[in-house]
């Protein structure tokens, strides 16, 4: 099968989020100017740089009661700041809640039971239990081609990793077993993990 994306694919749901799989969910928490938070998965994320270290995640649907765009980038676009939060497959039902559309200004912290911390180098809430969570300063947002898309990037100005995932001085992620999203409803889970060398090492 071939299809161009701009005639359509002729299938039931569209497949290209699930060619594009696994993708690692980040879990972002950010905080509006009036110092409410919020918490929202996104499924478009990645780490894009280690030096320093930047990550970013994109948006592409808008919110009637948001200029043109989602809680998440609108609060980030006022405070600058954001902090990314890693999934584990016990977290997948709360985390689920988070992604409901509640009134702009609402605590999805609150509305899901999630315990929330402080940020050491920011300001703002990260999932206190959260396998690990990554403090981020904006660098830039994007406004990509389509309706309501925007990529938002970030440096990482602070790392938080929870003490039973580093095992040996490495970070395990079999100890919380990551949840990855696929396409349609569908998700998976880390739970098996290899080594391959490169031919330079």
């Amino acid at each position: 099968m071939f299809y161009r994306p701009e005639d359509g694919h002729g299938l039931p749901h569209n497949p290209f989020n699930a060619i594009v799989t696994p993708r690692p969910i980040g879990w972002i928490s950010s905080r509006d100017g009036q110092g409410r938070d919020n918490l929202a998965p996104y499924s478009f994320f990645n780490a894009v740089a280690y030096v320093p270290p930047q990550v970013m995640f994109a948006s592409t649907s808008a919110k009637e009661d948001v200029d043109g765009t989602k809680d998440s980038v609108a609060n980030i676009r006022e405070t600058g700041v954001f902090c990314v939060n890693v999934v584990e497959y016990a977290a997948r039902d709360v985390m689920n809640v988070t992604s409901a559309t509640l009134p702009h200004g609402e605590d999805e912290f609150a509305r899901a039971g999630i315990d929330k911390a402080q940020c050491e180098q920011i300001a703002c809430a990260r999932v206190a239990n959260a396998p690990a969570s990554l403090e981020c300063r904006l660098t830039q947002i994007v406004q990509l081609p389509g309706e309501a898309n925007f990529a938002v990037f970030g440096e990482v100005v602070g790392v938080h990793m929870r003490d039973d995932c580093v095992v040996d001085g490495r970070f395990d992620v079999t100890r919380f077993q990551p949840l990855s999203r696929l396409g349609y409803r569908d998700y998976t889970v880390v739970r098996d993990v290899f080594e391959l060398k490169r031919p330079d090492d």
